[in-house]
């Protein structure tokens, strides 16, 4: 096996520490690193191509490691992050860094303007999306793993979000991509409202999830064997440890951070299944994802963006996830295809065609007539005149 193969998914760790330099240097540093991170995905995927191989990996144990590593690069991250925003020098981080480095973090930290704050609230959230989020959505399909669930579980405490590894599990992998579905954005949703009404029903759904699943064990709803609530706690907790490194101002920040990283993994929801129609009785096939195999994209998400083979089979560890190149494809990359989704008119107009081509060329007889259905409910008009 070449080790490159090994190497490429560590391409995630090594964005993951070029973030924390960006977030120390401050000023314009910390935008400069937001940019150049936003520049590697889009340009790297737009220019490196599709990497459409299948190694076959002797040592699959690393990979397991190297996804347990995202915890302890997370927390590093947000720590960071939140130092950035805090009155003192929290553990003396500040005065480590600067001693090790020869650069006053410190006062780059001070001089560092509003906007530039900003820039920070976006890179972390983008971090916590991609190195919380996507790793733990890894970690938490290994329901027979008690070390991976427990990490994924904290990974998604970053982004209030420890109800997805109820939902999304033993939820949206069985209704996905019909109306029972909440992670499934309908025909002419608006990426914004998805957020909202996924994060709301995602959040319900695992509610019923964990009841049922307690009344079958004869447990208590309200008690520590709910791990609906547990997740909520571990949220809290940190939210509390932002207060306690900087006050309310650190604690606001992190909050915003994190509903960040929570609105994009909902805004990758909406594009991954966005349009499609499904009977539920009817078995998840590759066709009802859409699918990217975009290069970078693929080796800095631990291949998220096999999405059609991840859904038809979802106990497949992501090394060992076809490309499915027949399955219908996404405007591009993640990215790319996160930006276009946040401007509504460019998403509809690039993704009408795509949806129509869909019902052409993929549905089955009867999902013709769920998606005839979903075009007459979309008021797209483009969709409407195809009926």
């Amino acid at each position: 096996m070449n080790i490159l193969h090994y190497l490429k998914y560590f391409l995630f760790h090594a964005i993951g520490l070029f973030a924390v330099l960006a977030l120390l240097a401050g000023g314009a540093y910390t935008t400069g690193g937001l940019l150049t991170v936003l520049a590697i995905y889009l340009l790297g995927d737009a220019v490196c191509g599709d990497d459409t191989s299948t190694p076959r990996f002797k040592h699959p144990w690393i990979l397991t490691v190297q996804l347990w590593l995202a915890l302890p690069l997370l927390a590093l991250i947000v720590f960071t992050a939140v130092w950035t925003v805090s009155g003192g020098d929290p553990l003396g981080f500040g005065a480590w860094a600067s001693a090790l480095s020869g650069y006053d973090v410190l006062a780059a930290r001070e001089a560092t303007a509003f906007g530039h704050h900003v820039a920070a609230v976006i890179l972390t959230g983008l971090m916590i999306g991609m190195i919380g989020t996507i790793t733990a959505h890894e970690l938490t399909h290994r329901t027979w793993d008690p070390v991976s669930m427990l990490i994924g579980r904290w990974l998604l405490a970053f982004s209030f979000d420890t109800s997805f590894a109820i939902e999304h599990v033993y939820g949206h992998h069985r209704y996905v991509s019909t109306r029972e579905d909440p992670a499934t954005a309908p025909r002419g949703r608006n990426v914004y409202f998805h957020i909202l009404a996924s994060t709301l029903k995602g959040n319900l759904s695992a509610w019923q999830i964990e009841k049922k699943r307690l009344q079958r064990k004869g447990h208590a709803l309200f008690g520590w064997r709910n791990a609906l609530l547990r997740g909520h706690l571990m949220s809290a907790l940190l939210v509390l440890a932002a207060w306690a490194m900087g006050g309310v101002v650190a604690a606001l920040f992190f909050v915003a951070c994190a509903l960040w990283g929570k609105a994009l993994l909902e805004i990758v929801n909406y594009m991954e299944h966005y349009g499609m129609v499904r009977n539920p009785a009817t078995p998840v096939q590759p066709r009802h994802s859409w699918n990217s195999n975009r290069r970078i994209s693929s080796w800095t998400m631990f291949n998220l963006t096999r999405h059609s083979h991840h859904h038809a089979q979802g106990e497949v560890p992501y090394q060992d996830l076809q490309p499915f190149a027949e399955a219908p494809m996404m405007i591009g990359g993640y990215l790319t295809t996160i930006i276009v989704a946040m401007i509504p008119p460019l998403w509809h107009r690039l993704m009408t065609p795509k949806v129509l081509a869909w019902d052409r060329d993929y549905a089955t007889a009867e999902e013709r007539e769920l998606a005839a259905q979903a075009n007459a409910r979309s008021g797209i008009a483009a969709l409407q005149r195809s009926l």
